[in-house]
């Protein structure tokens, strides 16, 4: 799925996450900032490169700023964010791609 515009998705309040996806330079550039990032940084890259993967993006700036955030709270931020950048807001794929 190609990232067509900047999109937001969730909040910087406690136990939650702030992606932003940005249509990208010909990859996945991922940027992310955590107060848990030394205990639980490769597990919120995996799960954020994981879930773009299973979206099929591979052109996308993404930004995390996450603030403790579960990994279904991550997938569903990143998610949201993507479906938002190209306007889909309607039939959403649920069983699908959205997990």
């Amino acid at each position: 799925m190609e990232v067509k515009k900047a999109a937001m998705a969730g909040t910087l309040e406690s136990s939650d996450a702030q992606v932003t996806v940005e249509p990208g330079n010909g990859t996945v550039e991922l940027s992310i900032e955590s107060s848990v990032i030394h205990q639980f940084g490769k597990q919120i890259k995996a799960t954020v490169l994981e879930t773009l993967n299973r979206l099929d993006v591979t052109n996308a700036k993404i930004t995390v700023v996450d603030k403790g955030a579960l990994d279904c709270t991550l997938k569903a931020r990143v998610e949201c964010a993507v479906y938002r950048s190209n306007d889909i807001t309607e039939n959403l794929p649920w069983g699908g791609v959205i997990k």
